[in-house]
């Protein structure tokens, strides 16, 4: 991977409005990511920086003052303790929060009123953070979310090469859990033809639950303007023969049929009843914007 560029900004706002989601409110303290995921639906967000989607892990941004806004905006009289996620337009634990800190920043500002949220990320340093994530779960209703969709590592270098290796992933999943702090996991989005062989799902799920996490959500791989083109190529350069596959399941929707959306999660409830998942984290399949768990189209 090309090494990216950062760009240092200040941020006008921390907690950003959300709507049409289980959630109100997001909170994301970078731009762009380093993971490089080559399907990931928040490419299409640098376009609003007037940068190709292809640049998100190579143009990265950090809001160096995002956790000073952050504790004026959670002492508004205005503000009522509502639920943050954290995570949603980039990962809040990409390789650059070893240098800024800026996650663990926000986190100890939430710390400091109790403020309940969750975090979404690929990133192994979220270990890093289990005192302050641990004190966040023990006194409000806090949740930590790991994105994986499989456990084969040579596959993911080549969909997410920024990416810590599934077995490390795993490994962050029993430490936060052992923690005490409750853990689920996004196998989202499924990739038609690369990671949504039953074999593979179940494989995921099973090890989710032996290393303690409470859950697994799922999704199928969405494709808006932007991201499409770019997976496009990524596809046709690792994956030559399913690119007319991909080219008659996503030509003209940016969503796989909902057929196809029903029988993975029909296969994902399978493999969690056989787990001993609670079943608390499902979200309905639709064809709205809730149905995209993992794929959320959020303001950064």
């Amino acid at each position: 991977m090309i090494p990216p560029i950062i760009h240092e900004i200040e941020a006008r706002s921390a907690i950003n409005p959300v709507q049409g989601m289980p959630f109100k409110w997001s909170l994301n303290p970078y731009k762009g990511c380093g993971h490089g995921c080559s399907y990931c639906y928040a490419r299409a967000y640098h376009t609003y920086l007037d940068l190709p989607p292809s640049s998100f892990e190579t143009q990265l941004f950090a809001k160096t003052n995002v956790a000073a806004v952050l504790r004026r905006e959670l002492r508004r009289p205005s503000w009522r303790g509502e639920s943050i996620a954290i995570g949603t337009g980039t990962d809040p634990y990409q390789p650059i929060e070893g240098q800024y800190r800026l996650t663990r920043q926000c986190l100890q500002e939430l710390a400091e009123v109790d403020n309940p949220g969750s975090i979404t990320t690929k990133g192994t340093l979220v270990i890093r953070d289990i005192d302050v994530i641990g004190e966040l779960a023990r006194r409000t209703n806090f949740t930590v979310h790991i994105s994986l969709i499989s456990l084969d590592a040579e596959l993911l270098r080549r969909l997410e090469p920024g990416a810590p290796p599934p077995a490390s992933r795993l490994r962050a999943i029993e430490r936060l859990s052992a923690a005490g702090i409750p853990v689920s996991v996004f196998l989202s989005p499924v990739l038609p033809g690369i990671t949504d062989r039953t074999d593979q799902i179940e494989a995921v799920v099973h090890a989710a639950a032996e290393h303690g996490a409470r859950d697994v959500w799922t999704s199928t791989l969405r494709l808006g303007p932007g991201v499409k083109e770019h997976f496009m190529d990524r596809l046709a350069a690792d994956f030559p023969n399913l690119v007319s596959s991909y080219t008659r399941l996503y030509g003209s929707t940016m969503g796989a049929p909902i057929g196809y959306q029903l029988r993975i999660q029909n296969e994902l409830d399978g493999a969690r009843r056989s787990n001993d998942m609670a079943g608390t984290a499902r979200e309905p399949i639709s064809g709205g914007p809730r149905s995209r768990a993992g794929q959320l189209a959020l303001p950064i």
